[in-house]
């Protein structure tokens, strides 16, 4: 009868425990409460952990993959320095996306899985979905990435009711939306041209030219800040290739660029929590030099180039970009905006971790100040 109670309160707790939550793909997902086993399907989802974290951003993550160390060594290093039970970490999966082992997944017994939504959705993620619900695993989906602009808010209410700290989630939305309203309004009310602009992804990486984006993630926060994409109805994909010709016959007003090289890749753009003012300068003047066709277009000539830091785009801290893409776009319009004023005040108010590097800079060696 006794053992027989003990099961009964068990069942009863775990039920009282469980909580029932909406994700990004509004799938329906019974969640524990309070979970403390988490596995995530992005190393970079640190970044917006760090938002709604308190203290290390990972503390109750078990497991993930390789692409923090791949894709951003230069946080990987502050990081740990800072957290070393960083560095313990299982790693479930190499820096590809569709390369997670869902048997190390489940041998970690987490009781969450958080994944990311990507552009191009990897061709093994449905399996790993349907061997983790048969585990009974919870997984939720979230972003930030793909439509930013609708997506992160509610992923940030998720990430706060799913980790029991609504009111830190609910301090940087408030904070999400200050910001990226004022950009809105201040459109809304001056109702200026929009300002003909290229992204060029991965700034001297590449040797054709020029890798960028179409739709969704930077071209959604181009559009968002007074610009008109050149590469808008080139592609059908979120991310292509524009040829030289085309490059060349539109002839944009504004040129912008992303980078995330550290300060060991001299040959590079350099960008990032690690880089000086005068590297990142250095670095992208150098890197636009190198480049035959965009080096001879009137916006590299007049110098209106702004470099951003790459991996902004893939989290709430794309707020920043939205705030450098409209003072690169209207800087008249925008003179009064700073967007190293709101990256200190995300250093005083919300990260572990204060960010001391250089995440923009443009031709004139200014941070769009």
């Amino acid at each position: 009868m006794k053992k027989t109670l003990i099961v009964l309160l068990m069942l009863v707790s775990s039920v009282v425990q469980a909580k029932t939550v909406t994700d990004i793909l509004q799938r329906k997902v019974a969640v524990p409460d309070n979970p403390q086993r988490i596995v995530v399907g992005e190393g970079r989802m640190l970044y917006t952990l760090a938002l709604v974290e308190k203290g290390n951003p990972l503390q109750r993550v078990i497991g993930w993959p390789a692409d923090l160390q791949h894709y951003d060594r230069q946080t990987w290093t502050r990081y740990t320095a800072a957290f070393p039970a960083i560095k313990a970490i299982p790693i479930i999966g190499s820096a590809n996306p569709g390369q997670i082992s869902v048997e190390k997944v489940i041998a970690l017994q987490p009781d969450l899985v958080i994944l990311p939504v990507y552009a191009k959705k990897p061709s093994a993620q449905d399996s790993l979905l349907m061997q983790l619900t048969e585990a009974g695993i919870p997984v939720i989906y979230i972003d930030t990435r793909v439509d930013q602009l609708h997506n992160t808010v509610p992923t940030l209410q998720l990430l706060g009711d799913v980790l029991n700290d609504q009111a830190k989630a609910q301090r940087f939305i408030a904070f999400y939306q200050q910001h990226m309203d004022f950009i809105r309004e201040r459109l809304r009310q001056a109702k200026p041209a929009r300002t003909r602009a290229m992204i060029q992804l991965h700034l001297g990486r590449r040797e054709e030219c020029c890798t960028t984006v179409g739709r969704g993630n930077l071209a959604d926060l181009l559009a968002f800040a007074g610009g008109d994409n050149i590469a808008a109805g080139h592609f059908g994909s979120v991310f292509g290739q524009l040829s030289t010709e085309a490059v060349i016959a539109a002839n944009p007003d504004v040129y912008l660029a992303t980078g995330m090289s550290g300060p060991q890749q001299a040959d590079q753009l350099q960008l990032g929590p690690q880089v000086t003012k005068a590297a990142a300068h250095q670095s992208f003047v150098q890197a636009v030099a190198r480049e035959t066709v965009i080096s001879q277009l009137a916006a590299i000539r007049n110098g209106k180039a702004t470099a951003l830091w790459h991996n902004f785009y893939l989290s709430p801290w794309h707020l920043l970009i939205a705030e450098v893409f409209a003072k690169a776009l209207h800087p008249q319009l925008f003179s009064d905006l700073d967007p190293t004023k709101t990256l200190d005040e995300m250093n005083r108010e919300f990260l572990p971790l204060p960010e001391t590097g250089t995440y923009w800079t443009s031709l004139s060696g200014k941070k769009n100040e």
